[in-house]
């Protein structure tokens, strides 16, 4: 398997089909091999009906329902250990990123291991333009992260990367500086972002910012923590 499209699902009926399309369309230019997988995290408007119509009728998807709501990092952990290919391209389900910029970021591998994508321009208001910005720098200033925009939902890394990885909740809001405090390289590209065209956004600006506040202190702790020693060679 060569690339896996990773995308959580919560309350998007609207969006799945579109998604799914844009998708195949997209991998089907130059990957030999793929899988979309879907994660409904517990969505209570009728996608679970759709994604088990879609991976009945197309073989290179894969569904996993969550029993009840369990929040992004989860619904993302699972899509990471069920994913199959070397390659793991993360989406959201809101049809806000292009997956066509998947090659964007795909010039960048092998030479990084995590390609992060940065949203060129953001076309979902100004107060969440400004609660990202105001995040992003306070989250850098603590973490001693460079990251400009953590929060951009199109991502391209390598699978190896998951194995290093412990999500808690929150954690999908740190994914690029957890690559980098294993070790791994990151770099940031622009990608295209565009405004919501069905459906309404899951999370509220201040509520997710507090969430994000109490988190980010949580990932200093673990970065002056690591263990980090080597062994001498044997003589």
């Amino acid at each position: 398997m060569e690339i896996s499209a990773v995308i959580p699902v919560y309350n998007e009926k609207e969006n799945i089909l579109p998604m799914l399309q844009r998708i195949e369309s997209a991998f089907k230019k130059e990957f030999k091999k793929y899988e979309i997988v879907f994660v409904n995290d517990g969505s209570n408007d009728g996608s679970y009906d759709i994604l088990n119509k879609i991976k009945l009728e197309n073989k290179n998807v894969r569904v996993y329902h969550f029993i009840k709501n369990k929040g992004q990092s989860a619904a993302l952990d699972a899509g990471f250990q069920k994913a199959e290919g070397d390659l793991i391209l993360m989406m959201d389900g809101d049809l806000q990123t292009d997956p066509e910029d998947v090659y964007k970021l795909l010039k960048f591998i092998p030479e990084y291991d995590f390609v992060n994508g940065k949203r060129a321009t953001r076309e979902d208001g100004f107060k969440r333009k400004l609660a990202s910005k105001i995040g992003n720098g306070f989250r850098n200033l603590v973490t001693g992260d460079n990251i400009v925009d953590t929060g951009c939902p199109l991502k391209l890394f390598k699978k190896d990367i998951v194995k290093h990885y412990k999500m808690f909740n929150g954690m999908h809001r740190f994914l690029p500086t957890l690559a980098k405090y294993n070790g791994f390289k990151v770099i940031e590209v622009p990608v295209r972002h565009y405004d919501r065209l069905y459906g309404e956004s899951k999370y509220k600006v201040f509520g997710r910012g507090f969430k994000a506040f109490k988190d980010v202190f949580a990932v200093r702790w673990m970065k002056n923590r690591i263990l980090d020693w080597e062994i001498e060679e044997q003589r």
